[in-house]
Formats: structure tokens, sequence, C-alpha cells
């Protein structure tokens, strides 16, 4: 008998998930277990989650994140939106941002290398050698070369184009040994020659052709191309074919790097008033204003204001031929302690400014010169009134007091002390004049004031220097080349030594500090000349204004040093961002 036996395959375990598993494991834990539990178990998620982001943190960098946009508002028209012949704010502003130089200024007043990545002075300062960096283009993919900067150069040395650059290379010779090197030949050493190669590139494949008379009419003045931080990619024209807006993207292969901002959209407006109303309605995130202290302040509220000090001297110089009272130093002397320069400061530029005592704005003064230039300033008084009759008694004058048949006044033997202060027709000018002429009355010295438009104050008193005393401002540059203005070579028109400054000493000093590219000895020779000016007082300075910007909040990446021109806060452009990003080490190195 034969049995079969039947073999059952064992039992398949239920197959149950990792959730069902630990829910049933859950109904076994009670209600405090499972609190517990689930508090330990958050706790170790959120410990683990701060550990990983502090080591993240420990192994990567914070930078500076590629993207967004920026939309900048201007006062004007663009027009020439080339850097041979822009002069306008607007057409600076542009070319700033289209046109890249062999240099770029740093925002401590030094120059820092652009297309050019090196440059070399002989020891006699008379010829620069720059070597351009390979592999240089422009907007539109040609190469960049130094044909292209001896083409620039050429340009802005023709007469026939009127470049307002033209005397900055006056007497200049240039050559291109090859395709990186251009070397510059001066006629004699000058050291500010520095400045000079900021002068944007322009590109010679596009402009070879165009004849000189042609030069300023040419619609590539509003269509440029250039090979600077961003390029023109758009551009809104009104019915008079008269740009209105910009489009400009981040140009990759810019000689710094690609910018970190996108896009940046310039919008011109025709008047500071619709510039301010459309920075109001959120047309735009930045502008610079024309007057600080007219900026509403629900404007100041939303963004940020960047103080921005100008290279740049308003003060009363003071003509001793025309006015001979003026040569008594006791007069030059007393006329400048009764001004109050803070209180102008406060007054005049709304509080943005800085009070002046030397021709130097002290934002630009190397930290030696500093004291020199601090040295020149009044004590502290409580009455700058009788400070200054006390000057004019120890110089000899004599105050009588008014009568029936007399009037006050200030007489040394036959002179009687009286001045007349002319200036041009711009509001604070005018504010400023009038505040300083109330000033010298305080002190009993009777004071004219002449407004006069500004062709007519050009034409028939700053260049003939017909006046006792003018109220001006002087653009003193972050060179610090002090001989345009104070050498007795320039006291005639075009020069601006608008004292009519004569000293053999001062003349030796300016001459040599424009020669030396030694940067100690040029600050031992400027705190020399302040020294010596401060003795003579040739004129009174007052103060030096400051840019206010304003920014949105999120602007990043913003470093300013102080400017010539407002144009020249773009030189930084492309270091601004708006977003930052962690980005591991083994990916920045």
């Amino acid at each position: 008998m034969q049995f079969e036996i039947e073999h059952s395959p064992p039992p398949v375990p239920e197959r149950r998930n990792l959730w069902q598993s630990t829910h049933d494991l859950l109904r076994v834990f009670s209600p405090s277990e499972r609190l517990a539990l689930y508090v330990l178990s958050i706790t170790l998620a959120l410990s683990a989650f701060v550990l990983l982001a502090e080591v993240n943190n420990l192994v990567s960098n914070r930078i500076p994140a590629a993207g967004g946009t920026l939309v900048e508002g201007g006062v004007g028209v663009p027009r020439f939106v080339n850097p041979v012949l822009a002069t306008t704010p607007i057409d600076q502003d542009l070319t700033t941002l289209i046109y890249s130089g062999l240099l770029r200024p740093g925002s401590g007043g030094e120059y820092v290398p652009d297309a050019a990545y090196a440059y070399d002075i002989s020891e006699d300062g008379t010829i620069y050698t720059f070597h351009l960096r390979e592999g240089l283009t422009f907007h539109d993919g040609e190469p960049l070369t130094s044909a292209d900067v001896l083409f620039t150069v050429a340009l802005a040395q023709n007469p026939d184009i009127k470049s307002p650059r033209r005397a900055d290379w006056e007497g200049v010779a240039v050559a291109a040994p090859d395709e990186h090197t251009v070397v510059f030949t001066l006629p004699h050493a000058y050291a500010p020659f520095l400045e000079n190669a900021t002068l944007g590139i322009l590109p010679r494949h596009v402009w070879a052709d165009v004849a000189a008379e042609e030069f300023p009419f040419h619609a590539l003045n509003t269509r440029p191309i250039g090979s600077g931080p961003y390029a023109l990619s758009d551009a809104v024209f009104d019915s008079t074919g008269a740009p209105t807006a910009y489009k400009l993207e981040a140009f990759s292969d810019f000689a710094l790097g690609s910018p970190h901002i996108s896009t940046i959209v310039y919008r011109a407006y025709p008047n500071e008033d619709a510039l301010r109303r459309a920075a109001e309605d959120g047309d735009i995130d930045s502008f610079v204003a024309a007057s600080p202290k007219t900026v509403p302040r629900e404007l100041q509220e939303q963004g940020e204001f960047i103080r921005i000090p100008q290279t740049r001297v308003f003060g009363i110089f003071l003509n001793q031929n025309h006015a001979p009272v003026l040569t008594d130093a006791s007069v030059r002397h007393a006329l400048d302690a009764a001004v109050d320069k803070e209180s102008l400061v406060g007054q005049i530029l709304g509080g943005f400014g800085s009070a002046l005592h030397s021709p130097i704005p002290y934002a630009v003064l190397p930290g030696s010169v500093a004291g020199a230039a601090s040295s020149s300033a009044p004590g502290e008084t409580e009455d700058r009134a009788e400070a200054a009759r006390q000057i004019l008694s120890r110089g000899g004058w004599t105050y009588s007091e008014q009568t029936a048949s007399t009037s006050a006044a200030w007489t040394k033997g036959e002179t009687t002390l009286s001045i007349t202060l002319a200036t041009a027709d711009a509001e604070e000018l005018v504010a400023t004049a009038h505040a300083v002429a109330e000033a010298w009355r305080a002190i009993g010295v009777p004071t004219e004031v002449q407004i006069y438009p500004l062709q007519e104050f050009t034409q028939n008193v700053l260049r003939p220097r017909q006046y006792d005393a003018i109220l001006f401002g002087e653009a003193v540059g972050r060179s610090l080349d002090l001989f345009p203005f104070w050498h007795s070579s320039q006291r005639n028109d075009p020069g601006l030594n608008l004292s009519l400054y004569t000293n053999a000493d001062a003349d030796r000093i300016l001459a040599s500090a424009r020669a030396s590219t030694d940067r100690e000895k040029r600050e031992t020779l400027i705190r020399d000349f302040l020294e010596t000016i401060a003795a003579d007082d040739p004129a009174v300075f007052l103060y030096s204004p400051e840019i206010a910007y304003l920014v949105p909040s999120y602007l990043q990446g913003i470093e300013i040093g102080p400017l010539s021109t407002p144009s020249e806060r773009f030189w930084g452009v492309h270091e601004w961002y708006r977003d930052t990003e962690r980005v591991w080490d083994i990916f920045t190195q």
C-alpha cells in the first residue's frame, strides 16, 4: 500500500510596509510614550537640519547672485552716448555704462586695470606704455586691439571733431608696436595723465568710414557699441527720433568679468520734477538728485541715500588786480573769518556737503596732508563778526560809526573798505552769495551782490576777469592737479586761476607736483602748497557739495569714492548685485 503525503508549502509571511510596522509598534506605546517619541523625532530632524546647514556654511561661501534688473532715471535727452563727445550728465551716465577705457577709477581714488591689465611709466615720466588684455571684444563680437585705442585718441585730438577731451591729449604722440601694446609719449612729465587713460574706446571697424563733419550727427551716437560692462539691447525713441529709454544687458565678455545685475533700464526725463514723480510712482529704482534737500521725505524712506563726496570746490575768489583794497592781507583774512561755512552747508546744501578751508576737498585729501588743510581753519568763536573786526583793527583799519552825514565804514588812510560780489544765476550760488554778503555786512563791510545769467557771466565777467570777488566752483578732480587753478601762468582766460594768484614759491611747488609720479613726493609738495596758500588767503573757500544717490535698499556691493562727475558712480557697476547665493568652496577656487 502506498501512501502519498501532501507537502503544503509553508505559509508566506504577510508583507508589511514600514508605515504599517511603525503604526503597529506605536499602538503598543502609551499616549505619553508616543508624545515623547514625536518630540524626540522632531528634535532629531531639526538637529540634523541645523547640522547640515552648519556644515554647508563651513564648506561654502555667500557670493553675489547673477540676475535682476535695475531701473535708473536721468534728466535730459541722450545725444552723444560717445566718450569723445559726451558732456551732459545723461550722456556721461550711458557712456560710462557702455564703454571701457584702458583704466578704470577705483573707489579709493586709484586707477585699476580695465582693457589694459598693466602699464609702465618711464623714469622721466614722459612715456606711458599700456599692455592690453588678450581676447578682448566689443559688444558686436569684433576684437578690441591697440588700433582701436589709436583711432579713439586721434578722434579726440582732431580739431574738426570738437571733442571736450581734446585738451587732455594735446601734444601726446601715440604708437602701437603690436596689437596688445599702446605707447603714449608726452611732451613733458605730467603725473595726472593716468586719468586720460579712462577715456572710453570706440570700435574702429564701426566708425572708420564716418567723416569728421558727420561724426556728431551719426546714428551711432544714440545706438552705441562699446566694450564696457553693459551692451545696448533695445532702445525706445519718441516721435522726433530722440531716445527716451535704453535697455542694457550685462556683457559676459567684459574685461573685469560679467556684471552681476543682468539688466539695467535707463529712462530719460525732461526735468527734475518728472524724474522725482517717476521715483514716487515706482517707475524707476534709482536716480541722482540734482538738489538733495528738495527730495521728498517719502522717497528718502523708500530707499537709501548714498552720500557721495565730490571733488569740487566752491569759494569766493578775490581779484586783487581789480580791487586794490584786497591787496591788504588783513582784509582777506577778515573776509574769510567772518563766514560761517558750516552754516552754509546746512542752510544752502541741506547738509549734503562739507565746509572747506583749503582748495582741496577733504574727501580726496591724502591722510598725510589733512593736517595742513585744516590748519588754516579759523578757530571756533562765539562771534565771528567780532573776530573779523579785530583782524581789521590789527591791520590798521579804523571803523567809523554812522552819522547824519556819513555811513558807517572801515577806512585806512584815504581808502574805504567795500566790495562787490559777482556770481551766476544758479539757485545755490545766489543763496550762497547773499548769505556771505550778509556776513560781510555784519562786520561793517558794504557788499553789493551782482547776479548774471550764466552766458553773460562767463563772457563778460569770468573770462575778462572783471570782478572784485567772484563766487564759483572748480572741479579739482581725483588727480589733485592744482596747477590750472593756482599757477600764475593760468591767471588769464582760458586759465582757471580766478584769484589771479601769484606766488613764486607756489609756482615752483605746483610745477614739481604736476611732474612727479612719486606719490610720497607729491603729497609732500601738496602739503607745502596748502601751507603757502593758507598764509596768503587769496580766496574764501566755502564748501564741497555731496551727491545724493537714491538707490533701492536691496542693492548691494556699492562702493563709491569721491566723484568728479555724477556719472563716475557707475565705474564699479559690474560689482553691484541684488541677491546672494551660497556656493561650495570647491566651485569658487
